[in-house]
């Protein structure tokens, strides 16, 4: 396999690559490094001690930044957001409710309660006539937002694992994610901001074992997060109703009071307002790894839809997702 070379457009500055890779491989090498495609022919076909492998020639440009922000503005938004969603939701006494370092014991006793009922499992098994364990009783309206939050962060593993600029990151996909399920945005912040770098030429690494599976497991993922949020839904209007937690307009009339006194649930609203951007940000980024073109037009449409649009990308998201790996010798090379 030839090396890739990156040279300068003569006039215009441009930076082009051009390639020699395996024709199934071409397309997609390109896209995840944020290159156009130009032009594409084969080059050759030649036999190494099996099938004859076709090779293909391919000139990419690099894809300017969409939209009227550059990417490095969008990183500084980013990161100033990071710093924002820390002070004004953990430190500061502003906020409504107490900051993390005067949480009071009642608040604690209540994230204890909402996560015993961890995707209403207790709830379920209690009125099946399992009682090793009892649930909580709790308001309906916040086990819905508690485990909306928590079922969207389900479906954002497998985006992230999925995600084509995740090469940025450096850390460990697996431990961003499951930092995310106890700090929600503090961790998926600075992610988005991460992917927004420029590509470092280095040695591909393969997705960990978890990652694949993950992957692999996206359907069911999409069936249980799916299952988890239209659950909350019914389960917030109407959930509990022996227990005295009155109609709809009173369990409203509660969330409103709740989510304007408690931090954990004020802090649940912003998960919920950021996730649905960044929801938006990341399907729309990477939805040539749906499978189906009719499957990738709703995907898209369904994408600005809050929770919905997690579901239907990890729905449609194709089985086999084609690994990219280029030799150490292969890394592109920028000319003089």
């Amino acid at each position: 396999m030839a090396s890739v070379i990156l040279s300068a457009a003569p006039s215009s500055g441009l930076r082009y690559k051009q390639c020699v890779i395996p024709r199934h491989q071409a397309l997609l090498w390109l896209h995840t490094r944020d290159h156009r495609l130009v032009s594409c022919r084969i080059a050759k076909a030649y036999r190494r001690d099996g099938p004859v492998e076709r090779n293909v020639v391919c000139k990419a440009r690099r894809a300017p930044d969409e939209g009227f922000v550059s990417n490095a503005a969008l990183r500084l938004v980013l990161w100033s957001m990071t710093g924002f969603y820390a002070v004004w939701l953990f430190i500061l006494p502003y906020a409504p409710g107490d900051p993390a370092w005067a949480i009071d014991q009642e608040t604690l006793s209540m994230l204890f309660q909402l996560s015993l009922n961890f995707f209403f499992v207790l709830p379920i098994a209690n009125a099946a006539g399992f009682h090793v364990v009892t649930a909580p009783v709790v308001h309906p309206a916040a086990e819905a937002l508690f485990n909306i939050v928590m079922g969207w962060t389900l479906l954002f593993g497998p985006i992230i694992f999925s995600d084509a600029r995740n090469n940025r990151f450096k850390g460990s996909l697996e431990a961003l994610w499951a930092g995310q399920w106890f700090l929600t945005n503090a961790f998926l912040i600075p992610y988005m901001a991460i992917r927004l770098n420029e590509q470092v030429p280095t040695k591909s690494q393969s997705p960990s074992k978890f990652c694949q599976a993950a992957l692999s497991a996206a359907k069911p993922i999409a069936l249980v997060g799916g299952i988890v949020g239209a659950l909350s839904i019914a389960w917030g209007l109407g959930g509990r109703p022996d227990a005295g937690f009155g109609n709809i307009v009173d369990r409203w009339n509660y969330f409103l009071h709740y989510i304007g006194t408690d931090r954990v649930a004020y802090a649940f609203l912003w998960d919920v307002f950021l996730y649905s951007i960044f929801q938006v940000w990341l399907v729309q980024s990477n939805l040539k790894k749906v499978e189906g073109l009719r499957m990738r037009k709703m995907v898209s449409l369904l994408s600005y839809v809050p929770y919905v649009g997690s579901v239907a990308y990890l729905w449609g998201l194709a089985s086999e997702i084609p690994e990219m790996t280029m030799s150490q010798e292969n890394l592109p090379e920028e000319s003089k």
